[in-house]
């Protein structure tokens, strides 16, 4: 079995990636993400997954790495991220109230041993319940999610925003779409079941 990276410092990463039952171990990409705006954000995704995968390959040269990122579009067609701030997710969640919001995960598998990788996207969709500044207020200062896209937390209270979500893969909105990561990770030959 070859070893296999998690290039994240996500604990929301790490936990699903403990769903498929395989060891690994997890790591800080030595990659810097930049947001550009002239870029798909299917492409972009896919781009920050690889980089963050790729930047490990001289620490674990041996090994699969694993990298995921994720962006989402407002309503103007603006990616946007994580706010990192408790007064700019305000007003994210101010401009989401009420409207639908497409989130791109990209995932990538890079084979450090032969530098072959495979890079994919998964999207999901949220319409967030028409929200007070009351209640955006009582959520972010109960949750803090200020490292998260789109200002929320689906693992967490963040469910309680929501009218209704959909898409290919939910564990794509938590940041690590599995149904994609599984697939990827038969092609270099590790078996899931």
């Amino acid at each position: 079995m070859r070893n296999l990276v998690l290039a994240s410092t996500s604990p929301y990463r790490r936990e699903l990636l403990k769903q498929l039952d395989l060891p690994f171990e997890a790591a800080t990409p030595l990659f810097t993400e930049s947001v550009d705006q002239r870029v798909a954000p299917e492409l972009l995704v896919k781009h920050l997954s690889y980089g963050k995968a790729e930047s490990l390959r001289r620490n674990y040269p041996e090994s699969l790495i694993i990298g995921s990122d994720q962006v989402f579009v407002d309503l103007r067609g603006r990616i946007l991220g994580k706010p990192g701030s408790r007064s700019a997710a305000i007003k994210q969640l101010q401009a989401m109230s009420g409207l639908s919001h497409t989130f791109y995960t990209g995932i990538t598998v890079y084979d450090a041993k032969t530098r072959e990788s495979i890079s994919d996207f998964s999207t999901y969709t949220v319409t967030l319940r028409s929200l007070t500044d009351e209640q955006i207020i009582s959520y972010l200062d109960r949750d803090r999610p200020f490292r998260c896209a789109g200002s929320f937390k689906i693992e967490g209270l963040g469910i309680a925003l929501m009218e209704k979500m959909s898409g290919e893969d939910y564990t794509s909105l938590i940041g690590l779409p599995l149904i994609k990561l599984t697939t990827i990770l038969s092609h270099f030959g590790v078996k899931v079941l």
